[in-house]
């Protein structure tokens, strides 16, 4: 049955492969389309042409940090399409550096790109799911974000930590509404804009330099690491066909986690509103 989709962080990137991918499938898939991309939703030009060829997609104003942009957003979707079936949370972006050389604003900005910006959607969307006792909320994760997995990384390791945990409560409250939760973890990072990771770097230039000095070359191995772990163009593709699997399977089938590339040290599987 053909669902309402509205896919955040959809400018380009894993965003824009998930919402073709769900209107090639059939689906109604609202792309939104945020400030950081630089440009209004009728002008990306990667989901312009195939909006036009696919009307099933389209391009919608979303700026996940401001609760006004996304209440409208979803204000005018629900009146256009009479509902929201399903919301795709995409990934945000990746800190890169020693903890302490990020600022108390940095971090409060990164929570708000991973975590605060889901809520502000949920919150704007669950009403109506709760009403009509259903809907789905995926979550798209990568897998090996334990704290300890690679130096420099530890932000990212906790945000993505924090947004399974929140998916895995909200799947466990949300069922009783008859609303399905599932994340789908990614073996790769998935860019959120264009074909590269947006990496968010320490503001304290001076206290990066300084574990610099104490780890010399430490910044340049983690930035291979970075580059193997980032999502190809495939990775991307693989991912958001996972994405619509997960959008097309049958209500009550979902798994709670879906594995969308190779295995990593990632949270293992399990069934919808199992909570693991």
């Amino acid at each position: 049955m053909s669902k309402i989709v509205l896919v955040t962080g959809a400018s380009s990137g894993l965003g824009a492969a998930t919402a073709q991918a769900l209107a090639g499938a059939g689906h109604t898939a609202y792309a939104g389309i945020g400030p950081a991309s630089g440009r209004p939703p009728e002008d990306i030009a990667e989901l312009d042409g195939y909006a036009r060829a696919q009307g099933a997609l389209r391009p919608v104003a979303l700026d996940i940090a401001d609760q006004r942009s996304v209440s409208a957003a979803v204000r005018d979707i629900t009146a256009e399409a009479g509902r929201i079936d399903v919301v795709i949370h995409t990934m945000g972006p990746v800190p890169r550096g020693p903890v302490e050389s990020f600022t108390p604003y940095q971090l409060a900005q990164i929570y708000d790109a991973h975590v605060l910006s889901t809520q502000r959607v949920n919150r704007a969307v669950l009403p109506q799911m709760r009403e009509r006792r259903d809907g789905l909320l995926v979550w798209v994760v990568s897998s090996g974000h334990r704290a300890d997995a690679a130096p420099y990384l530890a932000l990212h390791s906790e945000a993505v930590t924090l947004i399974d945990h929140l998916a895995a409560s909200y799947a466990k409250e949300l069922t009783g509404f008859g609303i399905e939760t599932s994340i789908v973890v990614s073996g790769s990072l998935m860019p959120d804009t264009g074909r590269h990771l947006r990496l968010v770097y320490p503001d304290d230039a001076e206290t990066a330099e300084a574990y610099e000095g104490r780890y010399p070359g430490l910044v340049d191995r983690v930035d291979v690491t970075l580059a193997e772990r980032a999502g190809t163009d495939a990775d991307v593709a693989q991912t958001a066909k996972a994405i619509a699997a997960v959008v097309d399977g049958p209500k009550g089938g979902r798994p709670l986690r879906v594995a969308a590339g190779p295995p990593g040290d990632g949270p293992g599987t399990g069934s919808a509103g199992s909570g693991g």
